[in-house]
């Protein structure tokens, strides 16, 4: 199931608030977020559903092992049984073929490659499960001792498919303590219809101009029509994720919940290191607290750290050698900043580095886009007219021109637009009431359009249901 779906816009969401706000008892709203979100997660493949609970089980047991023998072995073991557990299953289930195949590349080895489906989700609740596992074992939150409310944290239906990644020392208290004001019941209104014109009404639309350009062979495409198509296809995967977590926040503030945010408009970014500050956050943050500070290879060899967490990156996105090369890729750049040090980046005029950093950002969506080596090789030589192509054609020009409202409004909306309004509206009590009088048209607007929209709608997935 999908938030951008009139099944779950008409009847399953309606079904589940209804439920929620019929008992203002906490363990009541619980329950009913338990059984919603497990019914939201197994909606398409049953089967999926058990491996969630799995997971909740035994990592529950374990943090409460680690919790009761913190300072012995027996909480080290537990740590690395969970650990060892986790990654264990998304290495079965995201990796294994990616694994076999290129094992299969060495001479004699020929292998049996396993057909194994992807559980949706499987990279969120995963990630989920180990920040709080380690943050258990560091003593950063309290270990759950009801298993329904870790259940509840996991199984989150807001999140659980397509991030971001809440920490479990984000919803600590709601999950025991929370109520919905009027204010919440608002603003996440707003921020899920939000992200839904995001996703509807910016994404679909740009994904459609993509497909006509980089569905197929491109080694015919001209020199304008290979950097207008990936200028793009940046966008579409920005409305498409920053969409969903828009969304994901929303409802999360209807039910009492407040994540984190994921997105920070990355597009305003003036170098690659503050890109990834705003872009994804939550992954990034993840990587930062448990993986970059760990000691691999001591203090001397920090760099190699560097580079770890960009392979990781990389892999988490995928089980293909194309997302690997885009995570080192970025750390590569993020590695030469570190070396200019930030005077010397402050020093470079503003626009040189705002040039620079879009044209690495849009190449680096280009290597994220085409798994196929010789697809990307033929991207590599288009972008500079080594195919032999054309610097411009009529049928990326007309495109342009056709669509050059969509993206007229899609670059827009990459910058803090609502930001500039909101600090005009607060000059008076007056301008207060009539701006959010706006706002609750926009947003009603937004709801409706992107509903019509849906109606005709043949496919509607999001990009990272499959990382």
């Amino acid at each position: 199931m999908v938030f951008a779906d009139l099944f779950f816009l008409y009847i399953f969401l309606p079904a589940c608030l209804l439920f929620y706000f019929l008992n203002k008892n906490v363990k009541y709203k619980n329950a009913v977020l338990i059984v919603f979100s497990l019914v939201f997660y197994a909606w398409g493949e049953p089967t999926v559903v058990f491996l969630l609970i799995l997971s909740t089980i035994v990592n529950w047991l374990l943090g409460l092992a680690i919790d009761k023998h913190r300072e012995d072995k027996m909480g080290k073991l537990a740590l690395g049984g969970s650990l060892t557990f986790s990654l264990g299953m998304l290495v079965i289930f995201k990796y294994m073929g990616f694994i076999v195949e290129n094992l299969n590349a060495i001479p004699f080895v020929s292998l049996p490659v396993p057909k194994i489906t992807l559980p949706i989700g499987i990279s969120f609740y995963t990630f989920q499960i180990l920040s709080y596992v380690i943050d258990c074992y560091w003593g950063k939150v309290k270990v759950q001792k009801n298993y329904f409310r870790f259940l509840l944290f996991v199984s989150l239906f807001p999140q659980l498919i397509a991030g971001p990644i809440v920490r479990y020392s984000v919803v600590e208290k709601e999950i025991d303590n929370r109520k919905t004001t009027v204010t919440d019941l608002a603003e996440g209104s707003c921020r899920f219809m939000i992200g839904l014109a995001k996703k509807v009404i910016l994404a679909n639309n740009l994904w459609t101009i993509v497909e006509s350009f980089f569905g197929g062979d491109i080694s015919g495409l001209s020199v304008f029509a290979t950097w207008y198509t990936v200028i793009v296809y940046a966008m579409y995967v920005y409305f498409d994720f920053s969409g969903y977590s828009d969304m994901a926040i929303g409802l999360g503030r209807i039910f009492g919940f407040h994540f984190d945010e994921n997105f920070k408009y990355p597009f305003i970014c003036r170098n690659i290191a503050e890109f990834w500050q705003r872009w994804h956050i939550s992954l990034g943050s993840f990587f930062r607290d448990y993986l970059l500070y760990v000691p691999i290879g001591g203090k001397i060899h920090a760099h190699i750290n560097l580079f770890i967490v960009w392979f990781c990156t990389g892999m988490w996105h995928g089980a293909s050698w194309n997302y690997i090369i885009w995570g080192l890729y970025f750390g590569i750049f993020i590695f030469l900043e570190q070396l200019m040090g930030k005077k010397r980046m402050k020093a470079i005029p503003a626009v040189i580095t705002h040039i620079y950093s879009k044209i690495v950002i849009i190449v680096g969506f280009g290597i994220f886009y085409f798994e196929d080596f010789t697809q990307l090789g033929n991207f590599f030589k288009n972008l500079v007219g080594l195919n032999g192509n054309a610097l411009t054609d009529t049928i990326s020009a007309t495109s342009l021109i056709n669509n050059c409202f969509l993206i007229g409004v899609a670059v827009l909306a990459c910058f803090p637009v609502s930001k500039l309004v909101n600090k005009l509206s607060d000059r008076s009590t007056r301008t207060i009431a009539v701006g959010q009088a706006l706002k609750v048209a926009y947003c009603i607007s937004l709801l409706v359009i992107s509903s019509l929209l849906l109606v005709d709608a043949t496919s509607n997935p999001f990009l990272y249901f499959r990382f």
